[in-house]
């Protein structure tokens, strides 16, 4: 993007909203947007372009841009919805709320990375004045178009200031993230835990090869076409395990491994050299994130390993300073991923039930703060090795 500073100071912003990021320049976007791998153009665009991210699916582009004269400089990804499935922040009980009242809570407008609860900027703009704009504009909106509400799903926390000085109430959330403050191996990693944690996860591991499993890491061209399709299938699978039906597919999966092959990591175990389990990673330099596994068969520990002991091992041979493993999961913080803090912002346009919802979330902030405090009594860490 050329420099604007000039242009900028005689042209008034304008806004453009777009039902498709494929309308979107992907320089200009990625501009905004910086590293993290699902805020690429190339991740939103295949989301779109395979029907994931669709007004079939409940998940409707309305992507906000910002403007000075032909210069891009602030977005949102931002989509009407007609559901609240995979976001991973929960609202179906104020869904419920609205309709014993007779009102409708969907369609809401929302700011987030379809079926992703992760962390990270979602006011692309180069500074503060602009990602204000992005905000009311958001409202404005939601707002004009009749819509009951304006939601923003895991922002960095750098803007949870923006949102609250905009007037958006806050929920506090918490995840389970691992870091690394250098360790060389796995032992390393072992040994900053207390005893308790240590002993468990070797016999874990041990457990695991002593059944005949082993692991296999694959990332960019290394992943073939049979990959996905095992790795598809596996998904598939528990998902629907667990009844749920689930928001991706091999053509999205088949599309990301050509558009951003660096950036993915896919772990497959095996057992006496059959494919039997399989998780898929994204990552960049700073971090690896945990995103989806699924498995053919049960064998006790498998999951543990192929999502977060393998994960870990990868992080360690790369010097990857943070794993994060994904929404929820006490039995997370026992493996060594500590609770971490996030939060989403939220405007409801009726009066009643914004009071209402303000109340409950100041309540919810207490007591999980509270959680927080709790979890972090129980780190499975040495307290020389608190991280």
């Amino acid at each position: 993007m050329a420099d604007n500073t000039s242009t900028s100071r005689e042209l008034s912003p304008t806004f453009r909203v777009f039902d498709s990021i494929a309308e979107i320049a992907p320089q200009d976007w990625n501009c905004l947007a910086g590293t993290q791998p699902f805020l690429q153009h190339a991740f939103l665009r295949a989301l779109e372009d395979t029907g994931c991210a669709s007004l079939e699916t409940g998940w409707m582009p309305q992507h906000m841009t910002l403007w000075l004269g032909s210069y891009l400089v602030g977005a949102m990804p931002m989509y009407v919805k007609h559901h609240s499935y995979g976001e991973y922040v929960f609202d179906w009980a104020w869904a419920d709320a609205y309709e014993r009242n007779g009102l409708d809570y969907y369609p809401k407008l929302l700011s987030a990375v379809p079926f992703t609860p992760v962390a990270g900027p979602r006011l692309l703009a180069e500074n503060d004045d602009c990602r204000r704009l992005l905000v009311i504009a958001a409202v404005n909106f939601a707002k004009n178009a009749g819509l009951s509400s304006f939601h923003c799903l895991f922002p960095a926390e750098a803007e949870r200031s923006i949102f609250e000085d905009a007037g958006l109430m806050i929920r506090e959330g918490v995840q389970f993230h691992w870091t690394n403050p250098g360790f060389r191996t796995f032992e390393d990693y072992l040994n900053a835990m207390n005893h308790d944690k240590r002993k468990k996860i070797r016999q874990e591991r041990r457990k695991m090869f002593d059944q005949g499993v082993d692991f296999r890491h694959l990332s960019g061209a290394e992943i073939s076409e049979k990959d996905w399709e095992f790795f598809t299938d596996c998904y598939v699978n528990t998902y629907r395990q667990h009844r749920s039906m689930p928001y991706l597919t091999l053509e999205f999966f088949l599309r990301l491994g050509r558009v951003m092959p660096d950036n993915i990591l896919l772990i497959v175990a095996q057992q006496d050299g059959e494919d039997i389990a399989a998780s898929l990673n994204i990552f960049d330099n700073e971090t690896l994130y945990g995103r989806y596994w699924g498995t053919q068969q049960y064998l006790p520990g498998l999951h543990f390993e192929t999502c977060y002991y393998q994960a870990i091992e990868f992080c360690i041979a790369r010097g990857i300073g943070v794993f994060e493993g994904g929404a929820q999961g006490e039995h997370k913080l026992a493996r060594g991923l500590l609770p971490t803090p996030t939060c989403s912002a939220h405007w409801l346009a009726h009066p009643g039930f914004s009071g209402a919802i303000e109340e409950f979330l100041a309540r919810e902030s207490l007591h999980m703060r509270d959680y927080i405090d709790e979890l972090n009594e129980h780190n499975p860490f040495k307290s020389t090795n608190t991280k």
